[in-house]
């Protein structure tokens, strides 16, 4: 028989359905060859005879011939056979989920995610960057948030507050001109600060509960190259209660404030109007633009992470300063990807040794 019609090229790489095995069933028995069979259905002579070749069974037959009975067994090709034979082959094709072998890791992530508040890229990259298990058995961040999706973790999306309140907006970095003049310009801020190159530059920000005025607010000072947090307690947010956090931090790190300290970022909020004050003997004070978040983008990613403790709305007023120490402790004893999944507190005490020895 003369094939009219190739197509094979275009069908290369697709199984045979069900539908065409039932063809070949029935060209079989009106006696097509394996190629006459190939060039009707469009599939690859070797596609045929491989799949007949599976899906072919022997049956038992009789025949009553002259009073008497006959038994022989036939060799014939079955769609049926040939489907299950399929379908086996399919369960045991591929390679086997990381998770099937061992629940090692699966148990310990499912712990830091749900207990600690680990993200998954944090218990991915911790994970392997200290050796906790054998590489063979630690997927990739994606797969493991594909796990969490279809439930083979106890871990669910509840659990990662930050992907339920991740939310795609519009970037418009239109600077508002304005208005409040509190101290030098962020433009006039060295550019290697930006590139956090060195260490014991700051940003500094509040956290708010309730907006009401008379709700406690949260002092947040944040190092740019370590993603060291500190954060103190306010009774409000008023400049006076500023200069006295910045007052008690001066005496809290004595001698070694210069150190510690040689430029701080803020916005240009009211309750930092006395910040250039406070601080001008010892450490240059810098402005950022008004409504540009993203100047500040060290405190603005930090604050995501108090967030997951303290949701906006809960008043700061019920917070008190072990859990702030908490958080705090918290924040820095949490690997970053950043970091190379190191903690902010070790890169921190790392980085002021440096700086005491240089000086």
């Amino acid at each position: 028989m003369t094939q009219t019609k190739n197509n094979i090229d275009s069908r290369k790489g697709k199984h045979l359905s069900y539908a065409e095995r039932c063809q070949i069933e029935v060209l079989k028995k009106e006696g097509y060859s394996n190629r006459q069979i190939s060039g009707v259905i469009e599939r690859a002579p070797q596609t045929i005879h491989n799949e007949i070749k599976r899906g072919t069974v022997t049956q038992l037959k009789r025949q009553n011939q002259n009073g008497k009975v006959y038994d022989y067994y036939d060799s014939v090709y079955s769609a049926d056979a040939g489907q299950t034979h399929y379908d086996k082959e399919r369960l045991n094709s591929g390679r086997r989920p990381k998770w099937a072998d061992t629940d090692a890791f699966t148990n310990w992530a499912d712990d830091k995610m749900i207990h600690e508040k680990w993200s998954p890229d944090v218990v991915i990259g911790f994970a392997l960057n200290q050796g906790l298990f054998n590489p063979s058995i630690i997927p990739c961040t994606t797969t493991l948030y594909q796990w969490i999706d279809r439930g083979i973790m106890k871990t669910t999306n509840l659990d990662l507050l930050e992907k339920l309140s991740r939310k795609i907006k519009k970037q418009n970095h239109k600077s508002n001109l304005n208005k409040r003049i509190l101290g030098k310009s962020i433009d006039e801020r060295p550019e290697i600060i930006g590139t956090r190159e060195t260490f014991g530059h700051w940003e500094i920000d509040t956290v708010v509960g309730n907006k009401v005025k008379s709700d406690a607010v949260l002092l947040t000072l944040a190092e740019k190259q370590t993603r060291f947090e500190v954060i103190l307690k306010l009774n409000g947010k008023d400049a006076h209660s500023v200069d006295q956090a910045v007052h008690v931090l001066r005496e809290r790190a004595d001698e070694h404030f210069s150190c510690l300290f040689k430029t701080v970022t803020s916005d240009n909020g009211s309750e930092f109007t006395g910040l250039h004050e406070a601080l001008q003997d010892v450490v240059d004070v810098y402005f950022s633009h008004p409504y540009t978040s993203w100047e500040r983008g060290t405190s603005e990613n930090q604050h995501k992470l108090i967030r997951r403790f303290l949701p906006k709305g809960k008043p700061m007023t019920d917070v008190n300063e072990a859990q702030c120490l908490r958080i705090q402790q918290w924040m820095n004893d949490y690997p970053r990807r950043i970091l190379d999944y190191q903690t902010p507190h070790d890169c921190f005490v790392k980085a002021f040794q440096q700086e005491r020895m240089a000086t």
